[in-house]
């Protein structure tokens, strides 16, 4: 098994190496691939020493699986040449997730669509994994006709810049800026780029990748995405209103029964997610889970995770270990 990390010099490359090796992963040979500027660099991996190549020297070594982790340019432009020599591609960026071709997969959801013609799949944004994480199973049961979501997202889901930006905010050093105003102390409610219609991407990648991986065009998703000054994990407000009305200790029991999810919940000793204690872990945190008295058949909920393991590195791992396990690479 002959595994290739494309962008593997940053932020959630690192992590998916990290990841690799934390879960074992079955690999004979890894092949670590960047920007030509990285291309020589040495990165450990298991104790040893793996120098960076470029991306046409990975191609032409044909891996079995290829992590995409480098930017949607770099993944539309090179992600069917890897697929033309048999590589299948995971891919975190934007790139490919709408195109009706291709599977967006979460895999504790919608990994059984997979089959070996998929050469190319995508990996949902952040944000919309955690969320679709914790409503898959409450869709199941009492159909969603439409989600509130207000998002609290971390720096590190801008990248190094902004973490950097933020650190050297916290310090009072002058620096490179990520965002258009300052981020420490602060909350900017502008992640991504402003579409037509008012909403960032961002914000409208939670409405068109919940439709599609819940394989349901009429839920109706409104979205609000703030940057908040937290170095890691991302946390969610989310309000669903249902079809049919529930029972909220069936809601609890069906959310701790969801492989992937872990139930925060106890407000007699202050138990709730909080992106601090989320930090460095592959589970989604539900916790806050309550009626919406305002309206029928509602429910709030609050969602943490940690935005490069689940949000990205590990789902996009979790996707390689179902195409290995059921011999689809």
């Amino acid at each position: 098994m002959k595994i290739a990390i494309v962008g593997a010099t940053g932020l959630v490359g690192s992590v998916m190496l990290n990841i690799l090796e934390e879960r074992n992963f079955p690999l004979d040979e890894l092949l670590l691939v960047a920007s030509e500027r990285s291309v020589g660099k040495k990165i450990k991996f298991k104790g040893k020493d793996h120098e960076v190549i470029s991306i046409p020297d990975a191609i032409s070594k044909r891996p079995d699986i290829a992590l995409f982790s480098a930017g949607g340019s770099t993944s539309s432009e090179w992600a069917p040449k890897f697929a033309e020599v048999g590589t299948t591609v995971i891919d975190n960026s934007s790139a490919w997730r709408m195109d009706l071709s291709k599977k967006l997969v979460v895999p504790e959801i919608n990994a059984n669509q997979l089959t070996k013609e998929d050469k190319i799949i995508a990996n949902p944004n952040c944000s919309t994994i955690q969320m679709v994480m914790a409503l898959a199973p409450l869709h199941k049961k009492y159909k969603i006709k439409r989600i509130v979501v207000s998002t609290y997202q971390s720096v590190s889901g801008t990248g190094v810049k902004a973490v950097e930006q933020l650190e050297n905010e916290i310090l009072g050093k002058k620096g490179e800026m990520a965002y258009p105003y300052p981020i420490h102390k602060n909350a900017i409610p502008h992640c991504d780029v402003f579409e037509e219609n008012g909403y960032t991407k961002e914000e409208m990648k939670l409405v068109r990748e919940t439709q599609k991986i819940l394989d349901d065009r009429t839920i109706a998703v409104t979205a609000t995405a703030v940057r908040i000054p937290t170095a890691g994990g991302h946390s969610e407000a989310v309000n669903v209103e249902f079809e049919n009305d529930f029972d909220i200790n069936e809601v609890r029991k069906l959310l701790s029964e969801t492989d992937g999810v872990t139930v925060q919940d106890n407000l007699d000793v202050n138990t709730y997610p909080m992106p601090m204690y989320a930090n460095g872990k592959d589970d989604v945190f539900v916790g806050r889970i309550r009626r919406d008295g305002s309206q029928p058949n509602s429910l709030n909920m609050w969602i943490v995770s940690d935005n490069l393991r689940k949000g990205a590195a590990t789902n996009t791992i979790q996707i390689a270990e179902y195409l290995i396990k059921h011999d689809l690479a």
